[in-house]
């Protein structure tokens, strides 16, 4: 069997632990499953959150519910509201979050977004 093979499972979302991580401003509220090389991650942010770093990692990123900004680096920015989603492999952007009036959204990033594996 591959190691990293996930079997079928359900998530019940309610069952996982929020971890608050202090933003710029503001906080962002993670709830984490992680895997042989995947994570998978329901993200909200509160009103006011401006993320601390900016970040060149790659991600899938699904907008659950509300509105958020991401930035690149070169001052790009991006809105995205309920229902639409960004995808980055790594070290392809550096970019941050940013939002306004808060957000949930669904975060799936791992191995499979090397630069080198796409």
């Amino acid at each position: 069997m591959n190691p990293s093979a996930i079997p079928f499972q359900t998530i019940d979302w309610t069952t996982v632990a929020k971890t608050e991580y202090r933003g710029e401003t503001g906080s962002a509220f993670w709830q984490t499953l992680q895997f042989s090389g995947l994570r998978v991650r329901i993200v909200e942010y509160a009103p006011g959150y401006l993320a601390d770093h900016w970040c060149s990692k790659g991600h899938i990123v699904h907008c659950l519910d509300g509105e958020f900004i991401s930035e690149l680096k070169d001052g790009t920015q991006f809105t995205l509201t309920k229902g639409m989603t960004y995808i980055v492999s790594d070290e392809m952007s550096s970019h941050r979050s940013i939002s306004k009036n808060g957000v949930t959204l669904l975060i799936v990033d791992g191995d499979f977004l090397g630069k080198n594996k796409i």
